[in-house]
C-alpha cells in the first residue's frame, strides 16, 4: 500500500551568492565571507559573516547559523545556531525560518516544540518554500503542532506540487486517490502520479500503473501499465517487479513469456518479497519458465512461509506430505498446514482435517478433523464439504445426521466433486422424500448465503 512521504531537510545550504548592487559595509563583509567560503577558507568566512551579522544582515546571520549548525569553521553549537536563525527569521528570511522550524521539530538547540515548529514552517511556506509546505502539510495530516486538517494539507501539497516538487506531487495523488482532504478523483490522482512518475518517483510509477491496469480514472491500458511497472521495476521496486512477473506469466499487456516472468519474480523474491517468493516457487514446482525443480520450490516456499504467507505455508505442507523436494514427513506437513489454517486458509484447513481423520502426523482425532473440515467447508472448500458430509454420514466426531450429510454432499457435488454424487445417492436411499427435500433446501439456502 502506497503511503505519503514527508521530506525533512536537516539544514539548508549556505547562501553562497554575493549581494549585488550594494556597497554598505555589511554587504561588503558578507561578500568577502562568500568569497572566502567558496575558497574553503572557513575561518575567514566565519569572521566576515560575523561582522555582517552584527550589523543586522539576515543572510549573514543565517550563514553564520549554518556554520554553527554544521560545525564548519567553528565548533558545532546548536543553541547559538538557533539564536542566529531566529535573528534572521525575525527579519522574514525564509531559509532561516525553515531551519529554525527544523530545530524546534527535532529539539536541537531549543526545547522540542511542534507548535513552534509549525509556526515557523508556516512562515517559510507562505514565502513559497516547498520543503516547508510539505513538512507543514504532513503536520496538518497528523495533527502534530496544529489541529488535524486534511483539507489544508492538500492545499499545501498542491502548492508545492505545482512548483514541480516530486514528493508533493506523489502525496497529492494519494490524497486524490483516497479522497482525503479533497473529493476522491482518480483522474486527478493519475495526473499527479504521472507527473511524479515522469520525474522518476518509483512509488508514483507504480500508483499510475495500478490505475492503468484497472482502468480507474484513466482508460484501461495493460500495455501502458506494464511500461510503468517496468520503469519502477528497473529501479528495484519489488512490488513492480512482482507485478511484472504476473503480467508476463499471464501475457497481459506484454507477450506471454514465462522465463521473463520468472526473472521478475526472482528479482522481487531476492529482495525478500513473500508473494514473489511463493510465485517463483510455484514456477519451479510446475517447471514454468524455469527447470522443474521441487527442491528449489521448497527453498522459495520456505522463505515465504517463514514470513507468514499462508499460501506458501500450505504449499510447503503439500510438498512435505507428498515427499516432493524433501523427504515425506507428515508431522512437518501438519505443522505448516496448521500455520496456514490458523490464518483462515481453506485448503490448509481441509488438509489438516484429513491428517486428523487419518492420524497422519498428528494424533488421530475425529472431533479435530470435523472442526477443521467445518472451517474450510464454511468457506466453500469442496473437498472439505465432501469430507464433512462423510463424517456426518458415519457419525465420526459428530452425532450421525444423514440430512446434514446430504446437504454437504449436495454442496460438494455442485462444485464438481464426483464422489459427492455417490454420497448423495447412498444417503438419499436412507432418507424419506421429505427429509431429502429439506436437505436440498438447506443446501440452496447455504448457497444463497455464500455466493461464490
Amino acid at each position: 500500500m502506497l503511503k505519503r512521504r514527508t521530506r525533512r531537510v536537516a539544514g539548508a545550504m549556505l547562501v553562497v551568492a554575493s549581494l549585488a548592487g550594494s556597497f554598505v559595509p555589511a554587504a561588503a563583509d558578507f561578500n568577502a565571507g562568500v568569497d572566502a567560503y567558496n575558497k574553503g577558507d572557513y575561518g575567514t568566512a566565519f569572521a566576515e559573516f560575523k561582522l555582517a551579522a552584527e550589523q543586522g544582515l539576515a543572510q549573514a546571520q543565517y550563514n553564520l547559523a549554518v556554520m554553527y549548525d554544521e560545525g564548519t569553521g567553528v565548533e558545532q553549537n546548536f543553541p547559538v545556531a538557533a539564536q542566529l536563525y531566529r535573528l534572521a527569521a525575525d527579519q522574514g528570511y525564509g531559509p532561516a525560518q525553515y531551519n529554525l522550524a527544523v530545530m524546534y521539530e527535532s529539539g536541537s538547540g531549543v526545547e522540542q516544540d511542534d507548535s513552534q515548529a509549525a509556526t515557523w514552517y508556516r512562515k517559510a511556506a507562505d514565502q513559497g518554500d516547498v520543503d516547508a509546505q510539505i513538512v507543514l502539510a504532513g503536520m496538518y495530516e497528523e495533527g502534530r503542532g496544529v489541529s488535524r486538517d486534511a483539507g489544508h494539507a492538500a492545499q499545501l501539497y498542491q502548492s508545492a506540487a505545482e512548483q514541480g516538487h516530486v514528493v508533493a506531487q506523489f502525496n497529492l495523488a494519494l490524497m486524490f486517490s483516497q479522497g482525503q482532504g479533497v473529493a476522491r478523483d482518480l483522474g486527478q490522482a493519475a495526473k499527479w502520479f504521472r507527473m511524479a512518475g515522469e520525474q522518476g518517483d518509483v512509488d508514483a510509477q507504480v500508483g499510475l500503473a495500478e490505475l492503468l491496469e484497472q482502468g480507474l480514472g484513466v482508460t484501461q491500458d495493460s500495455a501502458q501499465a506494464a511500461d510503468w511497472y517496468e520503469r519502477a521495476g528497473e529501479q528495484g521496486h519489488l512490488v513492480a517487479q512482482a507485478k511484472l512477473g504476473h503480467l508476463y506469466s499471464q501475457g497481459k499487456g506484454v507477450p506471454q513469456d514465462k522465463a521473463r516472468a520468472a526473472d521478475w519474480y526472482r528479482r522481487a523474491a531476492e529482495q525478500g518479497y513473500a508473494d514473489a517468493q511463493a510465485n517463483l516457487a510455484m514456477m519451479y514446482s510446475r517447471g514454468d519458465g524455469v527447470p522443474h525443480d521441487y527442491a528449489r520450490a521448497v527453498v522459495w516456499y520456505r522463505r515465504a512461509a517463514e514470513k507468514g504467507l499462508a499460501a506458501a505455508q500450505y504449499n510447503l505442507g503439500v510438498l512435505y506430505a507428498q515427499g516432493q523436494g524433501v523427504p515425506s514427513n507428515d508431522s512437518e506437513a501438519a505443522a505448516w498446514y496448521r500455520l496456514a489454517a490458523e490464518q483462515g486458509h481453506a485448503r490448509a484447513q481441509s488438509s489438516l482435517g484429513s491428517l486428523y481423520a487419518n492420524g497422519r502426523g498428528v494424533p488421530q482425532g475425529d472431533p479435530e478433523a470435523v472442526e477443521w473440515y467445518r472451517r474450510a467447508a464454511e468457506q466453500g472448500e469442496p473437498r472439505a464439504q465432501y469430507n464433512l458430509g462423510v463424517m456426518y454420514a458415519e457419525g465420526r466426531g459428530v452425532p450421525r445426521d444423514l440430512p446434514r450429510a446430504y446437504m454437504w454432499f449436495d454442496l460438494a457435488a455442485g462444485q464438481g466433486i464426483d464422489m459427492a454424487n455417490e454420497g448423495m445417492d447412498i444417503t438419499a436411499g436412507q432418507l424419506s422424500a421429505e427429509q431429502t427435500a429439506e436437505a436440498q433446501a438447506r443446501a440452496r439456502e447455504w448457497r444463497d448465503q455464500h455466493p461464490q
